[in-house]
């Protein structure tokens, strides 16, 4: 007789399909970091997300074990996963305005092209030759969506940006720690999951921040808290799932799909935070659904 595959075998496709999900979730991260941040600081704010995700993985999947993973991924992949998230939620919380806190999030999302070139640089991803001018072409998208309407325009931006250097620059590195740590998790992750640990660590590393530096006075509030207990939710499980895709999954298709994460961030976060985008982020979506298409040809 035969027997039936089990349904919890993770094939690449469903692991691929777990991956997918967190691009949906991840669309959420920058608004309600922002609405977070600005009603409980920015560094006490970042800890309390990644304490609360970081206890909801722990309820669901156990208390890590730091034994079972591989050493090198325990320890490069760990030390870039918190730079990133530290940086990140960091950087959107020090935006002087909603405007800027979006900014810097497409900042962020350059992390996708980066991704893919880092798979074709290191991870001996094949690749067509318009891969190039595909990522050249989503990244210029990202960038056509940070430039805003209205007053935008590259001298408008460059102004943006030296308003506030240190918040776009952490974010412009931490799009390059997130790329390196796909790559890292899938050459030396040996198939281990090493999410759970990692928020931990970030949340102690802004813990950290929080109590060797002057902060400001900050108190919980009805809207802060069920703003804060959905984010966390939505964080850890999106995490999960990505480390889950990257593994296991394609990693061509995913980081391919994930050229659609700013215009879905942008999406939620205008809505959640008032923003009304103009004709300068509907030329942006063009551009990176273009690019994107251009890099999955030239990597089928």
């Amino acid at each position: 007789m035969k027997t039936l595959p089990s349904p919890a075998v993770l094939t690449p496709p469903r692991a691929t399909l777990i991956g997918l999900t967190a691009i949906l979730l991840w669309s959420m991260t920058v608004g309600l970091i922002r609405s977070v941040t600005e009603q409980l600081g920015t560094t006490s704010g970042a800890a309390l997300i990644y304490s609360v995700s970081a206890l909801l993985l722990v309820a669901v999947k156990g208390w890590p074990r730091p034994g079972e993973l591989p050493r090198r991924y325990l320890w490069l992949g760990g030390a870039l996963f918190i730079a990133y998230e530290a940086l990140l939620a960091l950087a959107i919380g020090m935006a002087h305005s909603r405007s800027q806190s979006l900014e810097i999030g497409m900042i962020n999302y350059l992390w996708p092209c980066l991704t893919l070139v880092f798979a074709v640089l290191f991870n001996g991803q094949r690749a067509r030759i318009w891969l190039w001018p595909g990522a050249l072409l989503s990244f210029a998208g990202v960038v056509w969506v940070m430039k805003g309407d209205g007053q935008g325009s590259p001298q408008q931006m460059l102004a943006n940006i030296m308003d506030n250097p240190v918040a776009y620059g952490l974010a412009l590195l931490a799009a390059l720690l997130w790329a390196t740590y796909c790559t890292v998790a899938r050459r030396d992750g040996g198939g281990k999951n090493g999410v759970t640990l990692f928020f931990l660590g970030t949340a102690l590393v802004l813990w950290l921040k929080y109590a060797v530096t002057p902060q400001p006075d900050w108190q919980m509030t009805f809207s802060g808290t069920w703003q804060l207990l959905l984010l966390g939710a939505a964080t850890a499980t999106a995490y999960s799932c990505w480390n889950t895709g990257i593994q296991h999954g394609n990693l061509t298709l995913l980081a391919t799909a994930s050229y659609f994460t700013p215009v879905l961030s942008a999406l939620v976060s205008c809505a959640w935070l008032g923003l009304v985008p103009g004709a300068g982020f509907w030329q942006g979506v063009v551009m990176v659904t273009a690019g994107s298409l251009i890099c999955w040809r030239a990597t089928a």
